[in-house]
């Protein structure tokens, strides 16, 4: 009986182990926290491009990485380049902002 609830105990801590290893972050993974906090990041910044009106009209996508923020796609001049990366770093949460907007 002893012997049992030694295995049992042995096996329950293995299993939180692998579970608070399998959240945690790593340099190229983010952990499930981190998830969470870069979705709302992203939420956002696509909120405030979108309700900034000199550039609503326009197609940007957005990415986060452990509050990384890179905006991609096509916009129709270089001040909308500079006013998108603006707007993104205003953003609460936001670290940096890598700006791959392409002018068209």
């Amino acid at each position: 009986m002893v012997k049992r609830h030694r295995i049992l105990t042995f096996l329950i801590c293995i299993g939180l182990i692998a579970v608070f290893v399998g959240c945690a972050s790593t340099p190229k993974r983010e952990g499930t926290g981190e998830y969470l906090d870069d979705s709302a990041i992203t939420t956002k910044v696509k909120a405030a491009i979108f309700n900034d009106p000199a550039l609503k009209v326009f197609q940007v996508n957005v990415e986060t990485f452990k509050g990384d923020v890179q905006l991609s796609g096509f916009v129709d001049s270089a001040q909308s380049v500079t006013k998108a990366g603006e707007v993104a770093r205003s953003v609460k949460g936001v670290k940096s902002v890598k700006n791959n907007l392409i002018v068209k």
